[in-house]
């Protein structure tokens, strides 16, 4: 008689079961963006068990995304393992699932792995693309947030011109869709991805493609407002735009591209251009967990207090991109940018600290440090506390600050010596084509 084999129990719960209780309190994190990566360092020493649950695996410098979407960098030179994070500290542990639903009063998270429960909960869960609503658009527009993004962008910019090439005389429509580059969103991504296609139109391409005439690519930059980077000042956008003039980017302020369709862009004045690469960078809105008590959301953001604790919760916090704190120079919520979310990291993190030891909360005050834009080679601008510049100052500033930013010695080094060789040669050596379909010709 056969042996009887019992069937394996399938477990449910892993992600709850292969965290040890260490009686410590423990802090989930949902996010490994700026703002979760800074609250880990800043609790790193501290008696408490950390839990960070983010999709991917790796951190990625979202300001020098544009640089992957055109060649300038590789992804490992701005990406870098969260488990990196596992050196510093015992308690800490991460985990690569996808967050479905907050259950804020059984004090658990429900993740693609689980349940886990904590004591205290941070939702640092960063910003997604806004469309506004346009689901036709979302569908075929590229965007910019995720280094995936950055990769297929990069193959569409370099496709489009190798099939440029097999086109015949008779086909200018579809050259021109092939050639033709249109940017939607005049706030820094759009502005810094215009003039490094427009760098690349000048020094790269000619070189790799003599057949082709690059007199007719055209690179558009739409704006629904009346000027280029409306984040920052009237002074840092007029320098903005004339820098993009330098090189050839038609800037058209004060339309929308209302339709997308069939490698032809419909704008809000009647016009048309015709492109098979739209690249949307028209807003973020906050990337919002399900689950969250009523009222506790608004304009697609989390609504925190003073202290970043969510309205209507308890033990349960939101720092960065997700979430909408407004104070007396802001009331439409602060900006969504690294140096705020890196703040409210810091704050929050003192703020836990003072919890445990019975102390009273901090309330957070945004320092505002300057924001600031590149615009191809040897142009920037600068908006700093009481002064504006640009040129090549801006641009060495705008270097040193985002060199300093980047996690880990090596890759500030593979950045740095990338940006010279660049410099010095004119050449982008990261032009490849990566798409899973190659494989199938």
């Amino acid at each position: 008689m056969e042996a009887l084999v019992e069937a394996p129990v399938k477990k449910e719960n892993k992600i709850n079961e292969r965290i040890p209780e260490t009686g410590m309190p423990r802090i989930v994190i949902i996010g490994g963006g700026f703002a979760g990566i800074e609250l880990v360092r800043k609790l790193s020493k501290e008696n408490v068990q950390i839990v960070m649950i983010d999709r991917r695996n790796h951190h990625t410098f979202i300001p020098l995304l544009y640089q992957v979407a055109t060649a300038g960098l590789s992804p490992g030179d701005i990406s870098s393992p969260l488990r990196e994070f596992l050196q510093d500290s015992k308690h800490f542990h991460f985990r690569m699932a996808r967050v479905k639903q907050i259950h804020a009063d059984k004090k658990s998270v429900e993740t693609s792995l689980g349940f886990l429960k904590y004591d205290t909960l941070v939702i640092a869960s960063g910003a997604t693309t806004n469309f506004f609503g346009n689901k036709e658009i979302e569908k075929k527009a590229m965007k910019l947030r995720v280094m995936s993004d950055a990769i297929e962008l990069r193959t569409r910019l370099i496709e489009n011109f190798e099939e440029a090439l097999q086109l015949y005389e008779d086909e200018q429509d579809e050259l021109e869709k092939h050639m033709n580059v249109v940017i939607v969103g005049a706030g820094p991504t759009g502005v810094e991805l215009a003039g490094a296609i427009g760098e690349l139109r000048s020094h790269v391409l000619p070189k790799d493609y003599p057949e082709l005439d690059f007199s007719q690519m055209h690179i558009h930059l739409i704006e629904g407002l009346d000027r280029v980077l409306p984040p920052m000042s009237k002074k840092a956008g007029k320098k903005a735009a004339s820098y993009l003039k330098h090189f050839g980017v038609n800037v058209e302020l004060g339309k929308l591209v209302e339709r997308y369709e069939d490698g032809v862009a419909y704008l809000s004045d009647g016009s048309t251009i015709k492109t098979r690469c739209l690249i949307w960078a028209a807003g973020v809105k906050g990337n919002v967990i399900d689950g969250l008590r009523e009222g506790a959301v608004d304009k697609g953001r989390i609504l925190v207090d003073e202290y970043n604790r969510v309205k209507n919760h308890e033990y349960v916090y939101a720092i960065g991109d997700v979430c909408l704190q407004t104070d007396k120079k802001y009331p439409k919520g602060l900006p969504q940018l690294a140096p705020v979310a890196m703040q409210q990291a810091q704050n929050l993190g003192d703020n836990i600290i003072r919890l445990h030891n019975n102390k009273d909360f901090k309330p957070f005050k945004y320092v505002d440090k300057g924001t600031m834009a590149t615009v191809g080679r040897n142009r920037a601008v600068v908006d700093a506390p009481g002064i504006t510049f640009g040129g090549f100052l801006g641009w060495f500033v705008w270097m040193f600050v985002h060199l300093f930013s980047i996690i880990g010695i090596r890759r500030k080094v593979l950045v740095f010596s990338n940006w010279m060789w660049n410099y010095i040669t004119y050449n982008r050596g990261n032009r490849l084509i990566i798409n899973k379909d190659l494989d199938d010709m």
